[in-house]
């Protein structure tokens, strides 16, 4: 298997990336841990017998801002890791699966559940790695100090993750933060933070000069956000209909099914999203999963539509709120899809945040920094 740096050369002399000092140093730390892991499991059954059941190579933590191509170099990491004992997951997804084995745990009313879930995690893993850690949920930031020091102290997990910030930005301003300090003083010990902060804008530099709000509805609208999908996720137009949906745990035993669901990125319709019953609670998880979300067949809104209204405001907030990049289908400007009715006057302020979310501003903002 040809190695993470070797690919990465490869792809930057084939013009597909740029020069960009920042992810060369990132390659290459990503490929001496490659080299550190791969080397662990090498030599014969006696080496294998006498050695230390898991040992740990230093993780990496690589942050910097959107497009920088840290999940291009994820990708790249993982693919080219060659070791059976790894597994990648989005981090959001993984805590919801943290969140449901820590029930499971409780129920059998046998004392602290974080060890045994941390075992269960760990279990034929050597190397586990994220993809934009993003913290915004107080629960879990108040156990992820215990749950990551027994994921890498004691079950010798090797971490390796993406995030938009700095370690020491995580979790800033939330709710009972003295509970997440520990965290942060743990990667900063156990981690390799590296930078990455190049020059190219990567996922902009795809998307090129798509807008991300189409209107009126109709094909060529449909072929825009079609477009911008697949540059986005690096999915081959040709494989459309193999493309992977998704579920989001909304929580009580609820889902939301995502028809398209890849790599950041979540396609729904508004009549999923909107024309049925749903509260704030959904819409933010919707935002925690997703950086990029694509609506298609947003209609005009009639007074008779004030709960899709409601619902719609409701959803922009938290994609707005979390920094989530929307692109759109609709059959009006912003300002012209809910012109009277009841709330109407309020849906100005929905308005002027669809306006600001095409901005470039806002587009690079990182996911789940606060507007």
């Amino acid at each position: 298997m040809t190695g993470m740096l070797a690919r990465y050369e490869k792809l930057v002399a084939a013009g597909e990336l740029r020069t960009d000092p920042d992810q060369r140093r990132a390659a290459q730390r990503l490929d001496r841990l490659q080299k550190d892991l791969e080397a662990e499991s090498s030599g014969g059954l006696l080496s294998q017998l006498f050695r230390p059941k898991k040992t740990r190579p230093q993780g990496v933590y690589m942050w910097g801002g959107v497009g920088r191509g840290k999940s291009m170099l994820m990708d790249l990491f993982v693919e080219t890791l060659g070791i059976t004992e790894k597994r990648r997951a989005h981090f959001h997804e993984f805590m919801l699966e943290v969140d449901r084995l820590i029930r499971d745990e409780r129920k059998k009313e046998a004392g602290d559940p974080i060890a045994p879930v941390a075992a269960r995690l760990a279990a034929d893993v050597r190397c586990l790695a994220f993809d934009e850690m993003v913290v915004n949920n107080t629960a879990d930031a108040a156990i992820m100090a215990r749950l990551f020091t027994a994921l890498i102290c004691d079950q010798g997990v090797t971490v390796v993750t993406t995030s938009n910030r700095p370690p020491a930005d995580l979790y800033k301003d939330g709710l009972n933060r003295s509970l997440f300090l520990p965290f942060i003083d743990l990667v900063q010990a156990e981690l390799d933070v590296v930078p990455l902060n190049g020059p190219t804008d990567y996922r902009r530099d795809r998307l090129g000069d798509i807008d991300s709000w189409h209107t009126p509805l109709g094909d060529e609208a449909t072929a825009q956000v079609r477009e911008a999908f697949f540059r986005l996720t690096d999915y081959a137009p040709e494989d459309a209909s193999n493309v992977p949906s998704g579920e989001i745990d909304l929580g009580g035993g609820r889902s939301l099914h995502a028809p398209k669901s890849l790599k950041g990125v979540g396609v729904f319709s508004f009549k999923r999203l909107c024309g049925e019953n749903r509260g704030a609670a959904d819409y933010l998880a919707l935002a925690h999963a997703f950086h990029t979300v694509i609506v298609v067949g947003i209609p005009r809104l009639s007074p008779e539509s004030r709960n899709e209204a409601i619902r719609f405001t409701k959803l922009v907030d938290a994609l707005y709120e979390n920094s989530v990049k929307l692109f759109a289908t609709a059959a009006a400007e912003p300002e012209d899809l809910y012109t009277s009715g009841d709330g109407a006057f309020e849906f100005e302020r929905t308005v002027s945040r669809l306006k600001e979310m095409q901005s470039e501003d806002y587009m690079a903002r990182g996911h789940g920094v606060a507007a």
